[in-house]
């Protein structure tokens, strides 16, 4: 019987091949860009689950509040690693420093540091307590974690291994040199860290190797010094609730940043579990990148949008499908088929179809799959089959069948066998039209869901990549260096040398460029009065040049003079607005103590600039100069000739800074990596609205074909008539174009809704004018009267003899 069931549906598919087209096409695009946004949401939600005990991992981090205002750090305090192991005997405690951009130096056998090997490791590099390999599971290929008990000890993974020896086996006991500044010993090997981590460590040395160099390093044993790179993990019991985890964090913090006795500003500890680590954006990614929930949320629910337009076009062809075979329902009634059996039936050709739906799906994912790191941060390697993504396929058919099949089913099944043997059967009679006018809707409200959702993603990222930032950005290479006393000798020779190189418009060098990640901050105090400002000054530490480098904009006064310490100091329009201060000109000749320092004027107020990303507001900004803090070169370039002249200054430093590793970057480049994220969302935008736009488009082609078949004889009498071609393209589309303005409607308030949540997460955006709702429904009505248009054109155009014969 099962058998018989399978072959009428393979014949029925067969003979109505158009339809059957169409829905498996519908069926592969929308399985497939559900399976890679799967792979995505699965991948993204599998970071260090394998790590035993995960969900009983926390990082403290520390939440500052200083009259209603919150800052957010991801460390603590060095001291407060072994205050918190005092305070929770039970737990494990490891302290982590990190260390961004150092450069590892394997010497040469000859013993000629020309010979020796340099290589910059942008992330991966930390100073780490033994104690955190008890935390997180690391597989040891040689040596072990004790060993990172003393100084000067190091443990690399076995890709930096094979990198720096050619062979992880020789690693151990070999000497690395770490920024010019420490000589480590390779004390242990571990595997690569999976891709699917946020600890990619890459080069551990011991703790107690930073307390060894406190300069060099930042290491600082005072409570008033917070540092997000300086970390603390802790392993909890797993009786431990986390409720009494943040009570006892609660009075640590009350007791050493007496906050009691301080009104207007009040700091404490939170554990942040390691399950939300890689989903809190309020914090750096000790990886490769951070994905908020709502990213995950908004890929999700469009996986389940386009899934459902899928499952549409399939309910909506074969309804209308259901008449022509209202014969064969009849004669299989009176033959004695039960509505059971005709329900199977009908379920037997929807899981046909959708079987090969699934199958070639499979195949188009595979093949869009290196695609698809240029809309996520996912690895090269990612592949498609595993348990999770089997399971995910054989859920999927079982919904689509069910979504597709039941309500055809019910409606074949319960035709009345006199009825259909009599071909009394029409398209108003089975009940479907209303369902199909209202899933047609459903359908284009989601397309121009997704078109709204894209031009809003793409005008507020063409927003913020193009705005103005206050600086110039463009052809300004940065060179990251270093602080030592050997390099900070040079940098008056190099400066001279690079301002003199043909191409090179101007020079600093600074701690930092206008607009990074950077955060420094400290206290400080306004015309010699104690009173607390009640904010925090952020600081950009530059030479005498920084200004013309990056064309800061003066509003008032001018830039310091020369000089290797903090002697005059220029701020921004935000400190001099958020001091009380009415015009720029007030604020110069004022002089400021930076953290509890000593004073000095004001010399200058510039424009304000983006300090951070365009997500966060302007900050108050203090610049100054500091040699022993002026760690990078900016070069300000002409753009003609571009490609020799960065390549003439690369070849000064490597000349000039023998010792590192040349690691020049743009800061336009450095900028843009702000919107990755963004950026990645308004392509999946993009490619997602074009699926929906499809899927809509090869729905609306069936329902169209159909009715040019089921009114053939309708069209030949109104032509015979004297109809216009015209006349007869409007019969088709007037009630398609109706149903689009329906859910335009239903579109437009939703799509506001959800954009407007996403636009809150910058502060600087644009505003959602009427037009793009315009733009979108314009956008829908033209595509579909193509689609519709061609069609009924076609059926407009047939001989009207031809067409009252046909019948």
């Amino acid at each position: 019987m099962i058998k018989n069931y399978f072959k009428i549906a393979w014949r029925n598919i067969i003979r109505h091949k158009g339809y059957s087209v169409i829905n498996v096409a519908g069926l592969t695009v929308g399985i497939a860009a559900c399976l890679l946004i799967f792979v995505v949401v699965q991948y993204e939600l599998s970071f260090d689950t394998f790590q035993p005990g995960y969900k009983h991992i926390c990082r403290i981090t520390t939440e500052s509040e200083r009259d209603g205002a919150k800052s957010y750090s991801a460390g603590v305090s060095a001291p407060a690693v072994d205050l918190l192991r005092l305070h929770f005997p039970g737990a494990v405690v490891a302290g982590m420093e990190l260390s961004y951009g150092s450069q590892v130096t394997v010497p040469a056998g000859s013993g000629n540091p020309a010979d020796d090997k340099k290589f910059i490791e942008n992330l991966g590099v930390v100073f780490l307590e033994p104690q955190f390999f008890k935390i997180a599971n690391f597989h040891w290929l040689a040596g072990r974690s004790d060993a990172l008990k003393d100084p000067n000890m190091v443990v690399i993974d076995k890709s930096s291994a094979i990198k720096y020896f050619g062979n992880w086996k020789n690693a151990v006991g070999k000497p690395l040199g770490l920024d010019n500044v420490l000589n480590l010993k390779v004390a242990g090997v571990v595997a690569d860290a999976p891709a699917n981590s946020d600890f990619p460590l890459k080069v551990v040395i011991s703790y107690g190797t930073w307390k060894l160099h406190p300069k060099d390093y930042g290491y600082f044993g005072n409570w008033n010094s917070l540092s997000s790179n300086c970390m603390v993990f802790i392993k909890f019991p797993a009786n431990f609730s986390a409720a009494a985890i943040n009570t006892q964090l609660a009075s640590i913090s009350e007791k050493q940043f007496e906050n009691g006795k301080k009104k207007s500003h009040k700091t404490h500890f939170e554990a942040q579990p390691l399950s939300s680590l890689h989903f809190d954006t309020q914090y750096d990614a000790l990886g490769d990148h951070v994905t908020s929930k709502a990213t995950i949320s908004t890929l999700s629910f469009i996986a389940v949008l386009i899934i459902i337009m899928a499952s549409i076009n399939f309910i909506n062809l074969a309804t209308a499908q259901s008449v022509g075979r209202s014969k064969e329902v009849g004669i299989r009634k009176v033959l004695g088929s039960s509505r059971q059996q005709l329900v199977a039936q009908v379920f037997g050709e929807t899981t046909i179809i959708v079987l090969v739906a699934v199958v070639l799906a499979i195949l188009l994912a595979e093949a869009a799959l290196p695609y698809l790191k240029n809309i996520a941060s996912v690895p090269d390697d990612i592949g498609i089959f595993n348990t999770g993504t089997l399971m995910f396929l054989a859920v999927v058919t079982v919904v689509v069948v069910l979504l597709s099949g039941i309500y055809p089913a019910l409606v074949v099944s319960g035709f009345k066998p006199a009825l259909a043997l009599k071909n009394k059967i029409t398209a108003a009679s089975v009940g479907g039209i209303p369902l199909r006018r209202a899933l047609v809707v459903l359908q284009f409200s989601i397309s121009q869901l997704l078109i709204i959702g894209t031009v809003i993603a793409v005008k507020q990222m063409n927003f913020v990549n193009n705005a103005d930032l206050g600086f110039d950005k463009t052809a300004v290479l940065v060179i990251p260096g270093y602080t030592d006393s050997i390099s900070l000798r040079r940098i008056a020779t190099f400066k001279q040398q690079v301002l003199q190189t043909p191409g090179v418009l101007a020079a600093t060098f600074a701690s930092d460029v206008p607009s990074s990640d950077n955060n420094s901050s400290t206290n400080f105090n306004f015309d010699h009065t104690k009173k607390d400002p009640g904010f925090d000054l952020f600081m950009k530490i530059g030479d005498v040049d920084y200004f013309k480098t990056f064309g800061l904009r003066f509003v008032a006064g001018k830039g310091y003079d020369a000089s290797d310490t903090a002697r005059q100091v220029v701020v921004n329009e935000t400190l001099v607005k958020k001091l009380g201060i009415s015009r720029p000109e007030q604020a110069l000749g004022k002089e400021i103590s930076i953290g509890n320092g000593v004073w000095i004027p004001i010399t200058g107020v510039v424009e304000d600039f983006k300090t951070n990303s365009m997500r966060d507001a302007v900050k108050p900004i203090a610049i100054y100069p500091q040699k022993a803090f002026e760690s990078e070169v900016a070069v300000k370039i002409k753009t003609n000739n571009l490609s020799s002249t960065v390549a003439s200054v690369q070849k000064l430093w490597e000349r000039s800074y023998p010792e590192y590793a040349y690691n020049g970057f743009f800061l336009d480049e450095s900028i843009a990596k702000f919107y990755k994220q963004e950026n990645q969302m308004a392509l999946v935008y993009k490619i997602f609205a074009g699926i929906a736009i499809f899927i809509s488009c090869l729905g609306l082609y069936g329902l169209v074909s159909f009715m040019a078949v089921q009114r053939t004889k309708e069209v030949g009498i109104r032509k015979v008539l004297g109809a216009s071609v015209g006349s007869v393209v409007m019969l088709f589309s007037k009630e398609f174009m109706i149903l689009i303005g329906i859910s335009f409607l239903i579109a437009m308030p939703a799509g506001w809704y959800l954009m407007n949540g996403w636009l809150q997460t910058f502060v600087y955006r644009i505003s959602m004018n009427a037009w793009i709702f315009i733009a979108s429904v314009a956008v829908s009505l033209v595509i579909a009267c193509l689609t519709v248009g061609y069609k009924a054109i076609n059926a407009a155009m047939v001989n009207p003899v031809k067409s009252l014969r046909s019948e």
